[in-house]
Formats: structure tokens, C-alpha cells, sequence
């Protein structure tokens, strides 16, 4: 069977503290061909992350030649009701409007909303969402650990990754659902849709990291990740999801 990749990145995202905090929450797997997906430190003698770190970690290795899929939880873009009222035709236009209000690649989520109003309310739903019985709104902050939290801490640091990694890497879907040969690719994962799949024994942020990047490795090794990089949408369908993102293994 021939792999689409050769390496499988699991991120398990936190939108807590500021960008250059260590987050005790933000985990990163990596498997290698067959190996067993491992935790990944920063390497600098220190077990925890910052998002600036994963952000530079990205770009390192997808910066090398053998092509690599990275699964990160959380979305990568807004409902297209919230795109049109701000009269948004792109995603890269999205990336770049919404960077400049919410510079959460500066500060805490919890302190730019305090001076910036949110961009829509929490029953605007993406279409990806609509698909599930449980994922969230991108605009629901109430609880803990919630993904409107990690979205809008991780959407200025996907734009810094467009802008640096440039036509090197595929951002799925926004570059067409078909994914050319050689690239890698960055993708919007769900832990929850198979993290009870595989027995484990870590924490629960440990677990969906792991869960994420053996999820990419196991359908690649059996010759079904292509199916699903190619989701069942009509139309009009893969359209919207061009804008707004769609899950990577909801069929």
C-alpha cells in the first residue's frame, strides 16, 4: 500500500494563558512511517508547550521535503453567515481581517475579548458542525476548555504558517478538497470523533493528541485517508466548506 505521507502530527490545541505561556493542556504527537506515535517536547529541557512554540515547531517540519499531515483541534474559520456580513469572499481574507482585530497571536483570549466584540453569536453553527451531535459553536466561550477559546487563539498563528510555508503545504480544505501528490498537509481534527477508538492509559489532553495522530497514521497505512480528504458533499456543499472549514473524518 502507498502512504500519502511519511510523518502524522496529533495537536491537541488550548486557547488558556498567552501565546508564549506554558500550557499544561497543549499536547503534540508524531509518528513516524509506522512507528508509535510519542510525545513531542520543545526541546528546550522544559515537557510543556506554548502556542508559539507549536506555531515554530510547524514550520520547522513542514518545512522539509517529505510530505507530513497535521491534525489540530480546533477550527480553522467562522460560519459563512458571520464571512458574509463582514463581506469576506476568502479565507485568506478571513485570516487576514480577523488578525487584525483579534490579535490573540499578542495576548490572552481572555483579555482581547474583553475589548473586542465577537464576530457572531453562539447559534451560528458551521456546516462541518451541523454534521455532529457535539461540536460546538466557534463563538461559544461559556465553560471550560472550549473551542471557541483555542479557535481564536489559533487562527492567527495558522495565517503565519500560510504566509511563511506559502504553496509548500496544502491547508485543507480551503485549497480544494484534493490534495496535490508530495504536499503536506494541515487540517482541522476532532478528537472526539475516534478517541475511544484506542486503548490508552494518558490524560485526556495527552489521549486526543495521540488519538488525532494515530487516527491520520492508521488510515493512511490501510489506503483510506484519501477517502477521507474527499468527504461525501454536494456541490454546493464543499463550497461553503471552502470558506468555512470542514472536520477531517466526518463523512
Amino acid at each position: 500500500m502507498i502512504r500519502l505521507f511519511r510523518a502524522y502530527v496529533g495537536v491537541d490545541y488550548s486557547g488558556a494563558g498567552s501565546p508564549t505561556d506554558r500550557i499544561q493542556g497543549l499536547k503534540v504527537y508524531l509518528a513516524e512511517g509506522s512507528s508509535k506515535p510519542s510525545p513531542v517536547s520543545p526541546g528546550d529541557n522544559r515537557l510543556t508547550w506554548s502556542r508559539k512554540l507549536v506555531a515554530e515547531w510547524l514550520l520547522g517540519r513542514l518545512s522539509r521535503s517529505h510530505p507530513a499531515i497535521v491534525g489540530i483541534d480546533h477550527a480553522f474559520s467562522f460560519p459563512k453567515s458571520t464571512l458574509g456580513r463582514c463581506r469576506l469572499a476568502s479565507w485568506d481574507a478571513f485570516l487576514d481581517y480577523f488578525s487584525r482585530r483579534w490579535r490573540t497571536d499578542q495576548g490572552a483570549v481572555r483579555e482581547v475579548i474583553r475589548t473586542t466584540r465577537p464576530m457572531g453569536t453562539p447559534e451560528e453553527l458551521r456546516l462541518t458542525e451541523r454534521w455532529t451531535s457535539s461540536a460546538r459553536s466557534v463563538f461559544d466561550f461559556r465553560g471550560q476548555g472550549q473551542v471557541a477559546s483555542s479557535t481564536h487563539a489559533g487562527i492567527p498563528w495558522l495565517r503565519m504558517l500560510r504566509r511563511n510555508l506559502g504553496a509548500h503545504v496544502h491547508f485543507w480544505p480551503f485549497d480544494r478538497f484534493l490534495v496535490p501528490a508530495g504536499k503536506s498537509v494541515i487540517a482541522e481534527a476532532y478528537p472526539s470523533l475516534f478517541s475511544r477508538r484506542y486503548s490508552t492509559e494518558l490524560n485526556a489532553h495527552d489521549r486526543d493528541a495521540f488519538a488525532v495522530c494515530r487516527w491520520l497514521q492508521d488510515r493512511d497505512e490501510r489506503g483510506l485517508l484519501g477517502e477521507y480528504l474527499r468527504p461525501p458533499l454536494s456541490p454546493q456543499e464543499q463550497k461553503t466548506a471552502r470558506l468555512e472549514g470542514w472536520i477531517l473524518g466526518l463523512m
